[in-house]
């Protein structure tokens, strides 16, 4: 009788333990842009010598609320196509403001940074051309 329950407790570890290193590798084999937010690890870095301006809106008409150095790095939320910027017209929102840049002066962009779904714009803002250009 003790030998046959060692015998089914043995297995039953054994068992356990592939179960548990299993479900561990489970774990860490997802891969890392599979969070909710697929843009929690998109960065980018400034190209432009001078700098770029972080706007208040996707556009060169906004107002400028900060400047961010030549290579630094930024941390990207979405995406939206709006004014063009020398053949580039996407423009990224960073993450930690709620300020805009324009992409043809980041580098290393990420190809996982979504398009943004909800703006908040204003009446004069919800023409045809100007909902087409949101992405």
């Amino acid at each position: 009788m003790y030998r046959r329950l060692a015998t089914r407790a043995g297995r039953l570890t054994v068992a356990g333990v592939l179960a548990a290193t299993a479900a561990g590798t489970a774990l860490f084999a997802a891969p890392a842009e599979a969070t909710p937010d697929g843009a929690a690890r998109a960065y980018g870095t400034v190209s432009a010598r001078t700098g770029v301006n972080e706007r208040a809106l996707p556009s060169t008409d906004a107002s400028v609320r900060g400047i961010l150095r030549h290579r630094i790095q930024i941390g990207l939320r979405c995406k939206v196509r709006a004014q063009d910027i020398g053949g580039n017209n996407v423009w990224y929102q960073l993450r930690d403001r709620q300020t805009w840049v324009a992409a043809k002066y980041i580098d290393d962009k990420a190809a996982n940074v979504p398009y943004c779904r909800m703006l908040n714009r204003s009446a004069v803002d919800d023409s045809p051309a100007s909902r087409s250009a949101m992405g």
